[in-house]
């Protein structure tokens, strides 16, 4: 039997940070070697950074990158190391893996299939690679095989499914098969998605089956460029089983996952079910010297038990968000976060994910390890309270709209998280508007007849000072608006729709309050549940910007929240017209009338066409599913549009008809 030690490498990286990028490599390499790993896979253009954006069309970013694969070289005694790049070849830009050994390039496989949905937009930046084959590609005076090649390295064969190729229907792995490769690797920028992971572990699994060979699969960690978080999902299979898999959500800066894995055994599952080989051979030949091992142990790296919990979504939440959350400060270089605290779902529940942040942060590094991955700040702590109450500050800003309710939960949730609370009126500011603009018009402000007027007044006057005090404390303001509330336009511009992140843009209301109840009764794997949450989650909803005898709720405004997700999952992610939507409806919500399933979709759609403007202008956000509203990388959609007239009134036709016997 052939036995061989392979691995995959996470690495949390940050585009154009060119020393940090590959001193992070260089880890990652090194402790490869100290393990005696024969093969190491890292992710996708990590050289570079996989969120370069238009700085892949400068000519510097390639340059760098070339620079940096040629001071990895020399690190790569005795062991073959894939590393991704971008490569300029006939004024065309590809989207490359490299594989290295023994200090020499063995050439560079181009991608084919570039994603060109959602938040990816490779066909931007760069070329598919058009033919089968190869290509001599000369590069400061020296010629690299490239194209869509395969190694032999040492007698064992390697080729590459790079990202997106391991996704289509006519994957690389099927001719790879048919040439009878070994391995096959796949360096990844897969950003994180809720179910995602059991999705990438289907298809390394079934094709290491499949293809009867040992698949390695690597992707990014982190937050690496302002919106796409990266779980650090490393897969090893073989044979159709998984042998080893890495710790999604890491804190670290890189995680090497790894595995001994038998050649031989893979090899004679192709000798049953290989098919004749194809007339042009592609592969590229390498010597190499693989150490002799001894057959491994049957442990199975599987995850941590949090991936086997019943409630996985509000686990997997809690851990992109945060480490999305923790990144964006580093990155950044705040000094902490600010928080408008209105005692209300949304900003409490980002209040609770920066405390479980740092919860999860010690864990993992411990205090003196957090303390040097936010080494540029002068402030740390010894306790997880310490921590919360030197990174965070939540500010509560009464007026005379706001009850005790709020105003108690807010507090108690502040104290009890460990934040910096503070707490004022901003009414007098209120009034002064309101008889500066009265006296100004002549007119007497009043309910009856500006009610919307003097509900944003009250969000917009919280601003400036919520603004103030990030600013003064170098610290990042974060906005509390929700993606349901983004729909519908249910949010007041230049009010809570103020600060430089959003991280609930991404969410939905009614998962939200059901995260929050979760957390509040159970709460994270390994970790304690939030119990003074309960002042929080026992109100509706409530922006409580109208006098309090009105009794203002979200939902009167708006519609039942999981109507409206119904309507904006229809609209947004199946395309469905108002037509559609609402037999859909009838058949999910039948306890409601006709009249009022109409009603909602009406006015959901109504107000979707007419807040475009502020979806354009919300803050960024995290990608944590495939309904993202963000118009600069998702949910394209004109500011200007006819506004579904004739659908709607479709709609209602279809109901004021009576139907036939």
């Amino acid at each position: 039997m052939k036995y061989i030690k392979v691995g995959a490498a996470t690495l949390n990286q940050i585009p154009l940070d060119w020393q940090g990028n590959y001193e992070r490599i260089l880890a990652a390499l090194q402790q490869a070697r100290q393990q005696h790993i024969s093969v190491l896979c890292l992710p996708e253009l990590c050289i570079s950074g996989y969120g370069c954006e238009d700085a892949f069309l400068a000519p510097g970013t390639l340059l760098q990158s070339w620079r940096r694969l040629q001071q990895l070289r020399p690190h790569t005694q005795n062991i073959i190391v894939a590393v991704g790049l971008p490569l300029l070849y006939q004024n065309r830009i590809y989207n490359t893996a490299c594989l290295i050994a023994n200090g020499r390039i063995g050439g560079f496989v181009a991608k084919r299939f570039l994603p060109n949905n959602g938040i990816h937009y490779e066909a931007r930046w760069f070329q598919a690679w058009p033919i089968k084959g190869q290509v001599a590609a000369e590069i400061d005076g020296q010629t690299y095989p490239l194209g869509d090649i395969y190694f032999n390295y040492g007698g064992i064969r390697l080729g590459f499914e790079i990202c997106e190729e391991a996704w289509v229907a006519h994957r690389p792995g099927i001719q790879l098969a048919e040439t009878g490769v070994d391995i096959i690797l796949n360096p990844s920028a897969s950003h994180f998605a809720f179910g995602k992971h059991s999705v990438r572990e289907r298809f390394v699994t079934e094709g290491s089956r499949a293809f009867s060979v040992t698949y390695l699969y690597a992707n990014l960690l982190g937050n690496e460029a302002g919106r796409a978080i990266y779980d650090g999902d490393c897969l090893i299979a073989s044979k159709g089983q998984l042998v080893a898999s890495s710790q999604r959500f890491s804190f670290a800066d890189y995680q090497l996952t790894t595995a001994v894995v038998d050649i031989d055994l893979t090899r004679m599952e192709q000798a049953r079910t290989g098919e004749t080989m194809p007339k042009i051979d592609t592969c590229i030949h390498h010597p190499f010297d693989y150490p002799d091992l001894t057959p491994p142990s049957e442990t199975l790296v599987s995850g941590a038990s949090w991936e086997y919990s019943p409630t996985l979504k509000e686990e997997e939440f809690t851990r992109a968000v945060s480490l999305g959350l923790f990144d964006y400060l580093r990155k950044s270089r705040a000094q902490g976060f600010v928080i408008s605290l209105s005692g209300g779902a949304d900003s409490s529940a980002i209040a609770c994910l920066v405390r479980l942040m740092v919860e999860l942060a010690v864990n993992e590094l411990g205090h003196f390890g957090l303390q040097e991955k936010l080494a540029y700040r002068k402030s740390s702590g010894s306790t997880v309270t310490d921590w919360v109450n030197t990174l965070l500050t939540c500010v509560y800003q009464a007026t005379e709209n706001s009850s005790k309710t709020t105003e108690r939960a807010a507090a108690t949730l502040a104290k009890n998280l460990g934040a910096d609370y503070l707490e004022f009126s901003v009414q007098s500011i209120v009034n002064s508007y309101l008889e500066l603009v009265g006296t100004t018009l002549k007119q007497e402000l009043t309910w009856q007849t500006h009610d919307l007027a003097l509900q944003n007044i009250q969000a917009r006057v919280r601003s400036p000072s919520i603004w103030l005090i990030a600013n003064l404390r170098n610290a990042l303001l974060l906005a509390t608006s929700n993606r349901s509330e983004a729909a519908v336009g249910y949010a007041t511009m230049d009010g809570d729709t103020s600060g430089g992140l959003s991280p609930l843009a991404g969410i939905d209301k009614t998962f939200l309050r059901q995260w929050l109840h979760w957390l509040e009764q159970q709460g994270p794997n390994q970790l304690n549940a939030l119990p003074y949450l309960s002042l929080v989650n026992q109100q509706a909803p409530t922006a409580e910007l109208r006098p309090l005898d009105r009794q203002q709720t979200d939902e009167e405004d708006l519609m039942p929240y999981p109507v409206l997700n119904a309507i904006e999952r229809a609209m947004i992610l199946d395309r469905q017209t108002p037509r559609e939507i609402f037999h859909l409806l009838q058949v999910r919500f039948n306890s409601y009338s006709d009249s009022q399933l109409a009603t909602w979709i009406e006015r959901f759609f109504q107000l979707w066409t007419r807040n475009q403007w502020k979806r354009e202008r919300i803050a960024p956000g995290f990608h944590l599913d495939d309904e993202s509203l963000d118009p600069k990388t998702w949910c394209r959609f004109p500011i200007l549009s006819g506004g579904f007239v004739q659908e709607l009134q479709e709609m209602r036709d279809s109901i004021s008809t009576p139907k036939g016997p």
